[in-house]
């Protein structure tokens, strides 16, 4: 058996996504129906955070078109269940360490091809609410969601603008 506290997290770049009336991109899983969640993906060795969060949107939502707001200035980690344990990246790292951006989409909804990715991501995609987001994600990554629903509260609230 594997110390899973020996092994390493992932570093990555977590993508909250607003529209203009507040509303955030989600996204669902290709592998997982039913299972939702905002655009994420690794910090590739020698990429900045923000050419990171460019890529990923380019990866998973077929559009860079957005102005970042705020990086959060805390790093979330959190450990993947045990059931995806050794099925996610070959075992290789006990969960992920994600750095959240804030941002504002700028393009416009055709713009968005969430198949435009070789192996892409979600098989569906909405404008959701962040209380909808947090009734949709899975659970060991709740926590995480709730403190980034809170930090970026005045993002999604149109009368702060």
């Amino acid at each position: 058996m594997i110390d899973l506290s020996a092994l390493p997290y992932r570093a990555c770049v977590g993508i909250a996504l607003f529209n203009a009336e507040g509303k955030l991109f989600a996204g669902e899983r290709m592998e997982h129906e039913g299972a939702w969640q905002l655009p994420q993906g690794g910090i590739d060795e020698g990429e900045t955070l923000e050419d990171a969060f460019f890529r990923e949107m380019r990866e998973e939502i077929g559009s860079d078109q957005a102005d970042i707001l705020r990086i959060h200035d805390k790093v979330f980690r959190y450990d993947f269940p045990d059931f995806l344990q050794h099925k996610l990246y070959n075992g290789r790292y006990r969960g992920q360490e994600q750095t959240w951006v804030a941002a504002r989409f700028t393009g416009q909804d055709s713009d968005i091809d969430i198949y435009a990715h070789t192996f892409p991501e979600f098989r569906s995609w909405e404008w959701i609410s962040p209380a909808e987001m947090l009734n949709r994600i899975v659970s060991f990554k709740r926590t995480t969601y709730e403190e980034i629903m809170y930090a970026f509260r005045d993002i999604a609230d149109p009368s702060t603008r």
